[in-house]
């Protein structure tokens, strides 16, 4: 089934990591036309946006914790394009190493909820406030599947990520389809989660190089292997599309290869050559 997005504009938040650029090719793909944010990494939104010269792109660096920018931000990609059609927050922050709550400082908390939780919440009022004047739009959250069965040692994380998938979610279905209602010819405004599990990117590149964590993370999983990024972005178009879930709103996609808070394998039965 063919796509509707061809032309379309879709603002992707950390654009420049492993999800994000997997999520850009994917909506390049369909001929949509991107805004491309990132923080730091200039290097890699360079990359990104050569590899997409077939496309209109356009790069924009900000700190999406600092509300002046946000808004700097979203200034700069409506004067570039003149519309958004699709917000993708992908954007958030993760500390690698595992810290037990009893361990864990303000410092991180607060880091970590401002990384993962505020930088989604001021990305998406901007959203909001430009949906309001052109009466469509939709977004895409991307959380994790720690907000679903929650990570010991990344509490702030997974707690922020809930947050993500579950409050805002399913409050915000309720208020973009009031900014932009549906009419005879617009299914109206949409707003959809996905949870991705362990997904190979560079972030996880060390830990997925021991057998003995693929064996114990892949023995939890119906599907016993680890996801790529491509997974994850078709999802995103799938659901950005407003032809193909025109009736799909305030869903929390798990996309995680049948993944539970048990073991379902034997870890010995994990063939790691193949995950």
């Amino acid at each position: 089934m063919i796509t509707d997005l061809k032309g379309k504009v879709v603002l992707i938040t950390g654009a420049s990591g492993g999800i994000g650029s997997a999520i850009a090719r994917a909506f390049a793909a369909e001929g949509a036309r991107l805004a491309l944010h990132y923080h730091r990494d200039r290097a890699g939104i360079a990359r990104l946006q050569r590899a997409l010269k077939k496309v209109d792109t356009f790069t924009l660096q900000a700190d999406l914790t600092k509300e002046i920018e946000v808004k700097r931000l979203f200034t700069q990609a409506i004067s570039h394009f003149g519309q958004l059609d699709t917000l993708i927050a992908n954007a958030g922050w993760w500390q690698t190493q595992d810290v037990p709550l009893h361990n864990l400082s303000w410092h991180q908390w607060q880091r970590t909820l401002d990384g993962v939780l505020t930088t989604c919440f001021l990305s998406l009022r901007e959203f909001f406030r430009l949906v309001r004047r052109q009466k469509r739009g939709n977004a895409i959250l991307i959380a994790s599947t720690a907000a679903v069965f929650g990570e010991a040692g990344h509490a702030d994380y997974a707690a922020a990520k809930a947050a993500i998938a579950y409050g805002l979610t399913r409050s915000l279905k309720n208020e973009i389809s009031r900014l932009a209602p549906h009419t005879r010819t617009y299914c109206g405004g949409r707003l959809n989660c996905i949870c991705p599990g362990w997904t190979i990117v560079p972030r996880n590149a060390s830990k997925l190089r021991d057998q003995a964590t693929v064996r114990k993370v892949t023995a939890t999983m119906a599907l016993t292997q680890i996801a790529r990024p491509d997974d994850i972005a078709n999802a995103a178009v799938f659901f950005s599309c407003d032809k193909l879930a025109r009736h799909i709103t305030g869903q929390t996609l798990v996309l995680a290869g049948g993944m539970e808070g048990r073991l379902l394998w034997d870890p010995r039965e994990i063939n790691t050559a193949i995950v």
